[in-house]
């Protein structure tokens, strides 16, 4: 079996051009602008080319955005009052502040300062709250871009036994309560999960988001199985691979999500319509 790949990038550039786009187009009739900005403390380089990433998927949607950058010695409350400026600014509809922040700032505090309408990453503890009740918010960006990539790719939820290996709050419990609301039957898997294979080898979709490079090899999962790789990891050679093995897992798999190349283009996208959500709905 020979494995569909399940591109990321072609998806959110197709979506971008079929949906985002005319979505922007509709709001600027209504003289809306939507915009986006980005918080960025420090230097970090990976966090310096994430924001690049996502300020060129924004000028392709035709939204407004801005990155503003602060030394890492911004202290606690000065961070706070930016974002309590930035919940207030008219001119925004959605924010976010790029991880990780400096030990002396919570991450935890600088989210729950954060307004749920403003809240482009679909962090904060009332959106959360709606994605694990159902009820229509902004939704967290990996999972939301994993559930669309699944379905663009063909593969149907309702019935199906989605096995998720990994249990973070950024991607492994919400993605597993997205799923679960696609009436999917939903198995999380961690660290301390016995027959960890077992589990995998029972999966219709299986989602790895472990943070362990190649974690996942082919032998362990059954044929025909929907694979989305959540993981990037740079070897000592210098090469990008994922949570799971690609070459062996693609000769088993029905669809599989490179690295990268897979997830990664889905969360951006998923940002950006976030932010045009938001502004759809502080324009109504």
């Amino acid at each position: 079996m020979t494995a569909q790949i399940i591109s990321g990038k072609e998806i959110a550039e197709r979506l971008l051009e079929a949906e985002l786009q005319p979505r922007v187009e509709s709001l600027n009739n209504k003289n809306v602008q939507p915009k986006l900005v980005i918080v960025l403390v420090g230097e970090n380089p990976a966090s310096k080319s994430y924001i690049r990433q996502k300020e060129k998927f924004a000028d392709k949607a035709g939204i407004l955005h801005e990155t503003l950058t602060y030394p890492d010695t911004i202290t606690e409350i000065e961070l706070l009052n930016i974002i309590d400026d930035l919940n207030n600014d008219t001119t925004v509809h959605g924010f976010m502040v790029q991880a990780p922040l400096p030990d002396h700032i919570s991450m935890s505090k600088v989210v729950d300062a954060i307004s749920p309408i403003k809240d482009a990453d679909g962090f904060t503890p009332e959106s959360v709250g709606n994605l694990f009740l159902g009820e229509d918010s902004l939704q967290c960006c990996t999972p939301k871009g994993i559930i669309r990539m699944i379905k663009e790719s063909g593969a149907e939820f309702s019935g199906q036994h989605v096995v998720v290996i990994g249990r973070s709050n950024i991607v492994g419990k919400p993605v597993a309560i997205l799923a679960l609301n696609e009436s999917a039957t939903v198995t999380i898997c961690h660290s301390r999960t016995q027959n960890l294979n077992n589990y995998v080898a029972q999966a219709d979709i299986l989602i790895v988001a472990v943070g362990r490079p190649e974690f996942v090899h082919g032998d362990q999962i059954k044929e025909g199985t929907t694979v989305i790789d959540v993981g990037i990891h740079r070897t000592d050679e210098g090469k990008l691979v994922g949570d799971v093995h690609f070459e062996s897992a693609s000769k088993k798999a029905k669809a599989i999500s490179p690295v990268p190349g897979g997830v990664g283009p889905m969360t951006v996208f998923s940002l950006i319509e976030n932010t045009i959500e938001a502004a759809e709905r502080a324009s109504i």
